[in-house]
């Protein structure tokens, strides 16, 4: 049974400009002298945390973290503009390159593992391998499980789906996350305030197969958390995450060919349904697919926790 390395600092952090207007907080950490790993955080509008680097050893990699444009502690906070897939992944590029990076292994869950298939879609040969949990390709299937009446969520999860969807008005119930937008942008600052909240406490209550109410509570409580993660999850939801999810299912055999890919995801995953590892393993002939059978999305969850040590144990 493997568990989280022990804790570490950052030997190395600050704000590296990538626009006129958004600069990325980044952290490195464990051996500096090692294989690169660049972790890429879930969301969107999440930030990183210090627990995510204590998933590979600090004597064998060097430690990337950063947090997205808007998110964690980039600035400005929250901020929309120029906020894409393809800013990010740039973005992605631009830290490897100050840090004198020419490639990588990528690591990364959820929305973490979209940008990581992203940036090996986009720049192959700055990437060493992909190790990614909890898939997600911003297709509108996926949507549908975790935001729309009838899927998975809301027939598991009756009580918190209620209050999700009835905080819209019956007109806006047929496409919540475009509905949900309205609110956020309301000038009723108490229904605003409550719909940034809704938003993200039916994911938080959703992620893991046993909900873990002392954590929810603990990251509810941080207000700027709530503002970045539902206020950019839902901009690159109404846009599809700004990709073409069914076009990089069926192109990533081809373009990731001989790349090593390991896929890792909980069977009763509700906020990325199994499927989509599935349908990406298929795509990808040569990749590994771990299927944690008693776990949701988190990686805190024990399993998934230790398919992502094993797996980067694996990484030459």
């Amino acid at each position: 049974m493997r568990t989280l390395f022990p804790a570490l600092e950052p030997y190395d952090h600050g704000h590296l400009p990538v626009s006129q207007a958004h600069q990325i907080y980044f952290e490195c950490s464990g051996n500096r002298a090692g294989q690169p790993i660049l972790f890429l955080h879930g969301g969107p509008g999440t930030g990183s945390s210090p627990d995510q680097r204590r998933l590979f050893d600090p004597a064998r990699f060097h430690i990337i973290q950063h947090d997205q444009r808007g998110c964690g502690n980039s600035t400005p906070h929250g901020s929309l503009e120029h906020n894409t897939t393809d800013h990010l992944v740039d973005d992605m590029v631009t830290l490897m390159d100050h840090l004198e990076i020419d490639e990588a292994h990528l690591a990364g869950g959820s929305w973490g593992s979209t940008l990581a298939l992203a940036l090996a879609m986009k720049h192959p040969a700055r990437v060493r391998s992909l190790l990614i949990y909890g898939i997600f390709l911003c297709r509108p299937c996926e949507f549908r499980a975790l935001y729309f009446s009838g899927g998975v969520v809301s027939q598991l999860y009756p009580e918190i789906f209620e209050r999700f969807i009835t905080l819209l008005p019956l007109a806006d119930r047929d496409d919540p996350i475009k509905g949900y937008h309205k609110l956020f942008t309301s000038l009723d600052t108490k229904l605003r305030n409550e719909a940034l909240t809704i938003w993200t406490l039916l994911e938080q209550q959703s992620s893991k197969l046993i909900a873990d109410q002392d954590r929810i509570e603990q990251e509810m409580a941080n207000p700027d958390y709530v503002l970045s993660h539902s206020l950019i999850e839902n901009h690159y939801f109404r846009h599809n995450g700004f990709m073409d999810g069914d076009d990089l299912l069926a192109k990533a055999g081809q373009r990731l060919a001989g790349l090593p890919v390991h896929i890792i995801n909980g069977r009763y995953d509700l906020v990325c349904p199994m499927i989509t590892a599935h349908q990406l393993h298929k795509a990808l002939p040569g990749s590994t697919l771990t299927i944690v059978p008693d776990a949701g999305h988190s990686f805190r969850e024990r399993g998934i926790m230790n398919a992502i040590v094993r797996a980067a144990e694996t990484l030459r």
